[in-house]
């Protein structure tokens, strides 16, 4: 199959997959659209929002429709590294045994990922950057394709243990998730107060799925667009000479050069959402909200002034 036809097929795959998750999850459309581009572009994402708007059913449903594992880990102040990695022990022949932990799925939604310690949320690091685990001296691979979606509470601080910036780095999107409008939660509540039951589909294999990823990453991209990428991320940093006097005000730290590379793989991923066989400055507007809102770091006059990172994002596209 020509790359042409690829996305032409990966658009109506895409619309299907749409239609099988709203099955089941009632709009959060924008939610449903960054996780999928996060999927393809072979990233991980970061999912803010408070508790009971179907984060664990979101995501056990995407799993099911794209045909892949799901394990789902709920972080806890006494989790250890050992618990999500897996550990080895002597068998009945002493003889040592790697039995394997939940982190070896294709899907791994890490539960309240700022509940644990520093210890356990470094252990997500290597499996996420590396797609592989190395306990005691040995590396085993994790299967493709892997998927991390972290969840967070954003009003629950007692207790928790905030995502180092370096860890955060390492998602691709944060995507923050809002209460339903009134018309939805009334087709949330008659939804799931009756007896009936949806069955999910699966529409993809794990093969078709990689190769959709590589295909992603064979858009060619032009120029301009991947300077504008750029530009946009170096107007974050506050001692930039792009940057302006919002950002000088009201950040402390500007993003790294991760955020223009994942700018650039999100824009691909949109564009062949869309069926366009290369990217704009458009696609890179998009999707620079969930992939630039955790890398830039406010200061106090920020808080003090009630301005938000999107306001901020919003001044420089």
């Amino acid at each position: 199959m020509s790359d042409v036809a690829a996305i032409h097929n990966l658009v109506q795959k895409r619309n299907s997959l749409k239609a099988e998750i709203a099955k089941i999850i009632v709009g959060q459309d924008t939610v449903v659209d960054q996780i999928l581009l996060c999927i393809f572009s072979g990233g991980h994402a970061l999912l803010v929002g408070v508790p009971g708007l179907a984060k664990t059913l979101m995501v056990n449903t995407l799993a099911q429709a794209l045909g892949l594992d799901f394990k789902r880990i709920q972080f806890t102040p006494d989790l250890m590294p050992s618990d999500i990695l897996g550990s080895e022990i002597l068998d009945e022949n002493r003889h040592f045994k790697f039995i394997r932990g939940p982190i070896f799925s294709n899907i791994i939604l890490a539960d309240e990922i700022n509940r644990t310690p520093p210890k356990t949320q470094a252990a997500l690091l290597e499996a996420m950057q590396e797609r592989s685990v190395t306990i005691a001296g040995h590396n085993y691979k994790l299967d493709l394709p892997y998927f991390v979606l972290a969840t967070q509470n954003p009003i629950e601080q007692e207790g928790t243990y905030p995502l180092p910036e370096a860890q955060l780095d390492r998602f691709m999107f944060a995507i923050k998730l809002d209460y339903p409008s009134f018309e939805e939660e009334v087709q949330v509540v008659k939804r799931t107060t009756s007896d009936s039951h949806s069955v999910i589909n699966p529409l993809f294999t794990a093969q078709e799925i990689i190769e959709f990823q590589h295909l992603i990453r064979r858009i060619p991209v032009a120029d301009n667009v991947i300077e504008y990428a750029v530009t946009l991320v170096s107007k974050t940093r506050p001692d930039n000479p792009l940057s302006n006097e919002f950002v000088k005000n009201y950040l402390d730290w500007g993003a790294g050069p991760r955020a223009s590379q994942n700018l650039i793989l999100a824009a691909k991923a949109n564009a062949a959402f869309n069926g366009k066989f290369s990217p704009d400055i458009e696609d890179v507007k998009a999707v620079a909200t969930g992939i630039l809102r955790h890398r830039i770091i406010k200061n106090y006059k920020a808080d003090a002034e009630g301005i938000t990172e999107e306001m901020i994002i919003d001044k420089l596209i």
